[in-house]
């Protein structure tokens, strides 16, 4: 019979108190369904390797690794060591020099995904808003692949953006980075809500599990993120795997029906200007991200419908772009700001609730302001 002793301080909700249960649980385990996958073990055979340069990967992919509740009543689902990779081309770790958590890819030496990598992490410019590198490490098995470690950070669209002031700092920082990046003659070429990240710590000052991103680190208690609203939220962009470095005055154009968005001109075997793929791509980030589901962001709809057009030729620079946003953004009001963005799938009393509350609010905001 399993242990039932109750480990200190553990909620009730991470404990197997059922006796059936357990050996169900019991059972899953033997059966190899917390298993590390094939390419979960790639990383537990560079366990060593990342330790030796400094990075800690989590117990799970540690050498010999065992399941932490075996011969206990934990339940799997609450410890920490059960928790899969979702993308297994990147892992988590922590740097040992001074707990920073960290992001480590393994990536194929091909193309320019490094040489770009390193160039935008050797700027310090305010306008430079793609990822930082800290280090390429080579593979300890294959030369062909690389390990890159870049600070940690999570989707830029979780936790939920919650005014309009969210999304009129996320369109700030994105469209100068796209201005400063095509500034320095390189096209992204794969710019996606999912290719672009925010460092959230200011959201999170306890932390969250890097993997399961709605709870606390050792995953036994939910976590709630802090409004971005007055707090310091950066985002970049990565993953520069299909980016193009062009020398200055050659052609941008360029071949490959690549990247994530629906963009009308890629193609295989008629070359288009990479440059302008970038301005659709983030034009239709903007397009589902905020004007697909919030009532109030009419202001972006000139911007969405210029970076959209059909035709190439029509869109504006990204640095056109961007001085059109930045005299549309002089125009809005403050209190716009800390209004609250309006689901376009919310119903009539829901929204008379939402907004008086959100009316109430403001008040509150105006009453300390007088009062200091």
């Amino acid at each position: 019979m399993a242990s039932t002793s109750r480990p200190k301080r553990l909620p009730n909700h991470a404990l197997i108190l059922d006796e059936e249960a357990l050996e169900v649980s019991r059972l899953r385990t033997s059966q190899g369904l917390y298993n590390l996958s094939p390419k979960e073990l790639f990383w537990q055979a560079r366990f060593r390797h990342l330790r030796d340069h400094g990075y800690l990967l989590r117990p799970r992919y540690s050498p010999g690794w065992k399941p932490s509740w075996i011969g206990t009543n934990l339940e799997p689902l609450f410890c920490e060591d059960s928790i899969m990779l979702l993308d297994y081309q990147v892992l988590d770790a922590t740097r040992t020099e001074d707990g920073e958590l960290v992001a480590i890819k393994s990536f194929i030496k091909k193309d320019q995904e490094e040489q770009i990598a390193l160039f935008f992490a050797s700027i310090r410019d305010p306008r430079n808003h793609c990822i930082r590198i800290h280090q390429i490490l080579p593979d300890p098995f294959e030369p062909r692949l690389g390990l890159m470690v870049m600070p940690y950070l999570r989707p830029c669209n979780n936790p939920e953006f919650l005014t309009v002031g969210d999304v009129v700092e996320f369109v700030d920082q994105t469209m100068e980075g796209l201005a400063f990046m095509h500034k320095l003659h390189i096209a992204h070429r794969d710019i996606a809500v999912s290719n672009i990240m925010m460092d959230a710590k200011a959201l999170y000052p306890n932390g969250h599990h890097p993997i399961r991103l709605g709870y606390t680190p050792d995953v036994l208690y939910p976590v709630s993120a802090l409004p971005r609203a007055g707090r310091n939220v950066q985002y970049y962009y990565i993953d520069f795997g299909l980016s193009t470095w062009f020398k200055p005055g050659s052609s941008p154009y360029v071949l490959g029906d690549v990247g994530r968005a629906e963009v009308p001109e890629l193609s295989d075997t008629v070359p288009y200007d990479a440059f302008k793929v970038d301005i659709y791509a983030l034009g239709y980030v903007y397009a589902k991200e905020f004007d697909n589901k919030y009532k109030n962001v009419d202001f972006l709809l000139p911007l969405i419908e210029k970076m959209k057009r059909q035709r190439p030729e029509e869109r504006p620079t990204a640095e056109q772009i961007f001085q059109e946003w930045q005299q549309k953004r002089a125009t809005l009001n403050d209190s716009l700001f800390r209004w609250r963005l309006v689901p376009k799938s919310e119903q009539t009393i829901e929204r008379v609730v939402n907004d008086t509350v959100a009316v109430a609010w403001e008040g509150i905001y105006h009453l300390k302001k007088l009062v200091g």
